[in-house]
């Protein structure tokens, strides 16, 4: 395969194989039957999710400065790179980008007191627990393709730097 069939085939991949992964975690805990559950699901999420969210909103900040610092040694590099080289880096960064406001939406969302509201329509806990684990699994899949983007870009700065062609 291709470096430019990887660049492309191995980002999609990824986030199809966390999406699915999210999937099949949310069918393994089966029908929310009750907004007592529901409630205590919530709670549990809400637990979770606040560390996931902040983690994965550190990795994305962290991958945006560290964008700046690729461009700095591309810039810097005696060797000539392609128009592809940069679109890879603004795809990165624009994955770490949007990875990041999702997370702070998560957490936005996570730091409601959604058990203390009252006269809430029937099925709002189970709905909000469903939509909370969409938008956790959607945080994963959106950073796991921004590493496996991250990893075949700085594979192709370094096969392109390195003096040899053994990479």
């Amino acid at each position: 395969m291709t470096g430019g069939m990887q660049y492309k085939v191995w980002p999609w991949a990824t986030a199809i194989a966390i999406v699915a992964i999210g999937y099949g975690a949310r069918s393994a805990i089966g029908t929310v039957y009750g907004e007592a559950e529901a409630r205590q699901l919530l709670e549990a999420l809400s637990r979770a999710g606040l560390y996931l969210g902040s983690a994965i909103a550190t990795a994305a900040a962290t991958t945006l400065a560290l964008m700046l610092t690729l461009i700095g040694m591309i810039r810097r590099s005696d060797t000539d790179f392609d128009d592809d080289t940069y679109r890879r880096v603004v795809l990165i960064s624009t994955l770490a980008t949007v990875t990041l406001l999702t997370s702070l939406v998560v957490l936005l969302a996570f730091v409601f007191p959604v058990g203390e509201f009252e006269a809430l329509p029937d099925g709002w806990y189970s709905t909000l627990y469903d939509v909370l684990f969409g938008a956790c699994v959607l945080m994963v899949a959106l950073l796991a393709t921004t590493v496996i983007v991250t990893y075949l870009t700085l594979r192709h700065v370094i096969a392109r730097i390195t003096p040899t062609d053994d990479i």
